[in-house]
């Protein structure tokens, strides 16, 4: 069975990029086009307004650069940091003030952000894989110079 796994590693690693990558960069790409609604909604749950253009980098900077493999690991230590901050501050913190459904959809989205860092996790321990910047700057490092 595991014969069957490392067969799907090559491709694996990209696609889970694709996949971990997307959400971050439509979320930045949104709140860009949405800009001052949230700034307010993040003044109302006690964040700074003024840090929105710092969410909007990480997101659509680490978003791509994950997305193309180039400095995945820290990268991917970012956004999950940052799930995991946003998680606390956008989902698991207000949800101690609801009960019932929404309590409990607060709980879901913040359990999202805790595995959505777990994915960076696997990212930072194991790098970018294949078909990424990252790999491409090692095989060209593995090769000989030319004497020239």
């Amino acid at each position: 069975m595991d014969h069957a796994f490392s067969k799907l590693a090559p491709v694996a690693a990209p696609v889970a990029r694709v996949l971990l990558s997307v959400m971050f960069i439509s979320a930045g790409w949104q709140k860009v086009g949405a800009y001052a609604g949230t700034q307010a909604y993040m003044e109302a749950l006690g964040v700074p307004g003024a840090l929105l253009p710092l969410v909007i980098a990480v997101e659509l900077i680490g978003g791509l650069a994950l997305l193309i493999g180039w400095q995945a690991r820290l990268a991917a230590f970012l956004l999950g940091g940052f799930a995991v901050v946003s998680g606390v501050l956008f989902h698991l913190v207000p949800g101690f003030g609801l009960d019932g459904y929404e309590a409990q959809a607060q709980m879901i989205n913040f359990m999202k952000n805790l595995t959505i860092a777990g994915g960076m996790g696997m990212v930072v321990a194991f790098g970018a894989g294949a078909f990424s910047v990252d790999s491409r700057g090692r095989a060209a490092a593995a090769r000989p110079l030319s004497a020239g």
